[in-house]
């Protein structure tokens, strides 16, 4: 059985909002986020309604709020350590990108299995992130990957196929129906927004069409992965399964967050990100919500 974070408790699955800490990293003076740090910092996040942190370094954790990890994996040499390092820190779970995405079957299966058997072994759940420059990096590969790996599970990051597969071109209803063992096997989630050409777009209000949506409004279409992911873990979870939904509203100087000059030629993030990361909580919220109410 795929192994999601679970909380020990007889409560039923449920959703809870965590934010990858690389969202605060480099935002400008003008944001929302008050710039705090330390415990400060976290209680403020708390008082936000985050439930958790993704910490995105080794800094140490704090006991204010629940944390987690994120790490890379290249080879099969390298998995043992990194799970005896995330088992030392601590977290909850972790998030990987594996690999590089150039890699034959062959070569996939022995990373993964190498995975799965450090996660079981060190009771340390781990989700392989479907992102860019990885094994995971189209729906094709990666539902073949689900096939053969039983209890692979995922870390949902959707703007890497929306924008880097161009989901809109063709047919998207039939890709979100191929995509469904991806839905099924999803027990994270990064909150990111794409468009068809841009990997990172800001939103507006949970149920408008962003004002950037000139053709194709893909806000309804992240609700509707979303909410399909949502369904797949609510269908497979028992008590006391977690699904983490974390936003990570990225820099520029990672090339996700777009900048303009403003009326004196400094470039300007075009958005408030820890505002959108706060948006971004309600509508997973929303999307849960919704998801619940489809199941029978």
């Amino acid at each position: 059985m795929p192994h999601y974070l679970n909380d020990r408790s007889k409560d039923a699955p449920k959703l809870t909002c965590y934010l990858n800490l690389d969202n605060l990293f480099d935002l400008p003076p003008e944001s929302s986020w008050p710039g705090l740090q330390g415990d400060e910092a976290l209680h403020k996040l708390k008082e936000d309604g985050f439930e958790g942190l993704q910490v995105t370094d080794l800094s140490p954790r704090s006991d204010v709020l629940p944390y987690c990890g994120l790490d890379r994996i290249n080879e099969p040499g390298e998995v043992e350590e990194v799970f005896l390092k995330h088992k030392d820190l601590g977290d909850s779970c972790i998030t990987l990108h594996l690999a590089w995405g150039i890699e034959d079957d062959d070569e996939v299966d022995r990373l993964v299995d190498a995975v799965l058997e450090a996660s079981e072994r060190h009771q340390l759940p781990a989700f392989v992130e479907t992102h860019r420059a990885t094994v995971t990096q189209d729906i094709w590969r990666t539902v073949q990957l689900l096939k053969r790996h039983s209890t692979l599970l995922l870390n949902a990051d959707y703007s890497h196929y929306y924008c880097g597969q161009e989901m809109v071109y063709g047919d998207i209803d039939q890709k979100l129906d191929f995509m469904q063992p991806i839905f099924d096997r999803t027990g994270f989630m990064h909150g990111r927004i794409a468009a068809p050409g841009c990997m990172q777009i800001p939103i507006d209000e949970l149920d408008s069409v962003p004002r950037q949506a000139t053709g194709v409004d893909y806000q309804a279409d992240f609700k509707k992965m979303w909410t399909l992911a949502m369904q797949g873990f609510l269908r497979n979870a028992s008590k006391g399964d977690l699904l983490i939904f974390a936003p990570e509203l990225l820099t520029s100087k990672f090339y996700y967050a777009r900048v303009f000059p403003d009326a004196n030629g400094v470039l300007r993030e075009e958005s408030d990100r820890y505002g959108q990361a706060c948006l971004y909580q309600q509508f997973a919220r929303a999307c849960f919500e919704t998801a619940s109410n489809a199941l029978p």
